[in-house]
């Protein structure tokens, strides 16, 4: 439990790292560049809390609201990305 809970702190505080590392870059292309790297944190985060729940480290309500705080990040990286693209 122990690894699980290391890993899952690591990958869900590289998320908004990712992005202010990110917004410190010289050009969309490098901004889109980490925000990639922010949305496989993203990622990682999400199977971590799929795997914490089935292996019962966390109630099924603890990780639905984590699920949907977590897929509501994702929603929002997506959509800065696509605006990055857009232009």
């Amino acid at each position: 439990m122990y690894g699980i809970t290391s890993q899952l702190r690591r990958a869900s505080s590289s998320i908004p790292t990712n992005i202010s590392e990110g917004c410190g870059r010289n050009s969309d292309a490098e901004f889109n560049h980490f925000l990639n790297i922010a949305l496989g944190s993203a990622l990682e985060t999400e199977y971590l809390l799929i795997l914490s729940k089935d292996l019962r480290y966390i109630e099924e309500n603890t990780f639905i609201d984590f699920d949907i705080k977590i897929n509501s990040i994702k929603s929002k990286i997506y959509s800065l990305k696509n605006k990055l693209t857009s232009q």
